[in-house]
């Protein structure tokens, strides 16, 4: 696949440093805050949506991309969640992926995210009483939740006598990292800091090279199908992205019954070195077209998305992915890196005792800013 970066034969592949240290305080400090200002409508958007009903998630025109994304998330979770594992799952919004948690038995869970809503409506999910008619069994570990930028608050060392986590997880989210230097490296920073050696950092986000592929196909500045669509700002009419300024490439995501706010180009090359720097390594990226080939002819993921319905259940129901929904599969990638070091012998599970069984209104924590 054609690269969407240009690179240099002078470029450093070394995440650069020069942008926000050539910049006088003032501007640095307005970038920081633009990219703020940011983050809040971000946090907004996601806030505003409501949670839908069974009737009306199943009458969503991406419906079948919505399965399609939680069985990419619910592979990554059962190859690398382990059975007691302490979990730290970054920008978790209402808690879609707990359930997903909790069949792979881990034994305390710590979900952040931005937007009060999301968090509110995470703790109603967790404790099991979003809907009588749809009561589950209670989650069998105990839970934290934070009301926190991920990407702005000093995690490291709010959560630091909770740590080390096993696991880490940021699913869609962590493109919202990108919009400043200095957001990437905390996001980076926070997660090597709170991973055990040998932890492992799952998540999924945008495609970089297939997005700038698609907009160099394009005529103009934007593209898309029935779906979605994706447009870029006239200061990239020339469809050039140079690799040594690679943070704050903004563009607008609208995809139907699902976003429609800012979002930032992540250049995965880049992205791995900045890793790199916080002793994070690749342990593996794959478009979401490659995980679903490969992982699809195992028997219990075939299983798992026939139970999910994103391909039909091959049966009485023959509703499949449609072919734009597909598109949009491809704009996305799943990475795993894992951190330097050998695992500790010994698993402690003193952290568990940080965690409730029931969450009420006033056990949720808020960090406003940077400490």
């Amino acid at each position: 696949m054609k690269r969407g970066y240009e690179e240099t034969a002078s470029s450093s592949f070394g995440p650069p440093q020069s942008k926000l240290r050539s910049n006088s305080y003032g501007e640095s400090r307005s970038i920081e805050d633009e990219s703020t200002k940011n983050a809040w409508r971000v946090a907004e958007h996601y806030s505003a949506r409501s949670n839908q009903t069974l009737e009306e998630r199943e009458a969503s025109p991406i419906i079948h991309l919505k399965k399609l994304n939680n069985w990419v998330k619910s592979v990554l979770i059962q190859l690398y969640a382990r059975r007691g594992d302490s979990v730290l799952d970054l920008a978790c919004g209402k808690g879609g992926d707990l359930i997903k948690w909790d069949k792979a038995k881990i034994g305390y869970y710590v979900g952040v995210d931005i937007a009060e809503g999301s968090i509110k409506d995470c703790r109603t999910r967790y404790n099991s009483d979003a809907d009588q008619q749809q009561r589950r069994k209670k989650f069998s570990f105990p839970a934290r939740l934070i009301c926190a930028d991920c990407y702005e608050a000093r995690l490291d060392k709010y959560l630091r006598d909770d740590a080390p986590y096993d696991i880490c997880s940021c699913q869609f989210a962590l493109h919202y990292s990108w919009s400043t230097e200095a957001r990437a490296r905390r996001a980076l920073a926070h997660v090597s800091a709170l991973l055990r050696p040998g932890g492992t950092f799952i998540g999924t986000m945008p495609d970089a090279n297939v997005i700038i592929k698609r907009l160099r196909e394009a005529e103009g500045l934007e593209f898309g199908n029935s779906v979605y669509w994706i447009c870029f700002d006239e200061e990239y009419a020339q469809k050039k992205f140079k690799s040594s300024n690679p943070f704050g490439i903004k563009y607008k995501f609208h995809l139907e019954d699902a976003v429609d706010c800012p979002e930032w180009i992540v250049p995965f090359n880049l992205f791995k070195s900045l890793a790199e720097e916080y002793d994070l390594e690749l342990v593996f990226v794959k478009n979401f077209h490659e995980f679903v080939n490969e992982y699809l002819k195992k028997p219990e993921f075939a299983e798992l998305m026939r139970r999910l319905g994103a391909l039909g259940d091959g049966n009485q129901d023959q509703s499949t992915l449609s072919q734009d929904e597909w598109d949009v599969a491809y704009l996305y990638l799943a990475f795993v890196l894992r951190k330097r070091g050998q695992p500790p012998t010994n698993r402690r599970n003193s952290s568990i005792n940080k965690g409730k069984m029931h969450i009420s209104d006033t056990d949720i924590e808020f960090i406003r800013s940077a400490s």
